[in-house]
């Protein structure tokens, strides 16, 4: 991208603050937008607007579901991209709280799309999650796999985006890119996660629960890949794919501008080594409380990220060890251990 001006929602946020620094190093103008919402630590967020230090960094604090706030910034703002990464986080709480990812990931959504028409963006990008797979056991994931059975709101929410995102390009022509992202870890992570959870309970001698008894792989993503994959495809304005066939459609493209990518480390590691790695950079053992399998959450994550390789020429591969090994420093830092 040439030096623009952005909206990035879920400024706050772990992903959308490490996209908001990195823009601004790269001399783009970003505008923020973030309730700080209660679902964890404030003061984290709080803490993460260090971006306002920036010149070239707006912050506005507001929800997305708010619709003539979101109208009057759209109109406001002159916006070249949109890169939208505000939503409700959580398989579990979703379960919980159902309303709240209703009105952030569906109506907050549906007000980006609403300002990405009338005010020209030249490209949306947003993030999609690797849980739209949910009963799917074929892998690696691909995006050229069925998604139609998702097993948690969150999960449904985020292939609703990406149903809705399709219906604005193929009527408005507003260019669209999803990213599917897997297990994203790191300095500044969110609280509810399991590098954080664990990395805590292990520091502070408590147990840790072990769902599905360990029994389970994720494809963790280190936080600067997911970061370069965003700006790269954000870089990359999808259009028409002409070999598209309406007669065998492939879900991960269009005959509209519009695209789909997985953008995950391409490398599943089981629970127990995830927990043994926390153990040898706070040097201390983890104390397991196994527990059974939780609802809606699934046994294995593994990202096919062919597509993402061959289209912008990237694809993550920061090793576990070396992204744990700096999380788990961060974190001594942050909070003083």
């Amino acid at each position: 991208m040439n030096t623009s001006k952005i909206l990035v929602t879920g400024a706050a946020g772990f992903i959308g603050y490490h996209v908001s620094q990195k823009l601004l190093e790269s001399g783009h103008e970003v505008v923020g937008v973030d309730n700080l919402n209660d679902y964890y630590d404030v003061k984290l967020k709080q803490d993460r607007l260090r971006l306002l230090e920036h010149d070239n960094f707006k912050f506005i604090m507001q929800s997305l579901e708010n619709i003539p706030v979101m109208q009057n910034i759209f109109a406001t703002e002159n916006f070249d991209y949109v890169i939208h990464l505000g939503a409700q986080a959580g398989v579990r709480y979703s379960i919980e709280n159902p309303h709240a990812y209703i009105n952030s990931n569906i109506i907050g959504f549906m007000n980006v799309l609403e300002g990405c028409r009338h005010y020209g963006i030249k490209h949306l990008v947003y993030a999609s999650s690797s849980s739209v797979y949910g009963a799917n056991t074929q892998m690696p994931f691909s995006t050229k796999h069925n998604v139609d059975h998702p097993v948690s709101l969150y999960a449904a929410t985020k292939k609703s985006n990406e149903l809705m995102a399709h219906t604005y390009s193929s009527l408005y022509k507003i260019p669209t890119t999803g990213l599917r992202v897997f297990t994203v870890y790191g300095p500044w992570g969110r609280p509810d996660m399991a590098p954080f959870l664990f990395t805590k309970a292990i520091l502070d001698g408590d147990p840790i629960n072990v769902f599905n008894h360990g029994h389970m792989k994720r494809d963790f993503t280190y936080i600067d890949d997911i970061v370069e994959g965003i700006l790269k495809v954000a870089d990359k304005i999808p259009t028409t794919d002409q070999s598209w066939d309406s007669s065998r459609p492939d879900p991960s493209s269009s005959y509209a501008p519009y695209k789909i990518y997985n953008i995950g480390n391409n490398t599943p590691v089981s629970l127990m080594r995830f927990i043994e790695i926390i153990e040898e950079h706070t040097g201390k053992a983890a104390i397991k409380n196994l527990l059974p399998m939780q609802p809606g959450d699934v046994h294995t994550t593994y990202a096919d990220v062919t597509d993402l390789g061959e289209d912008v020429g990237f694809m993550p591969h920061t090793s576990l060890e070396t992204g744990l090994e700096r999380f788990v420093k961060w974190y001594r830092q942050y909070y003083n251990y």
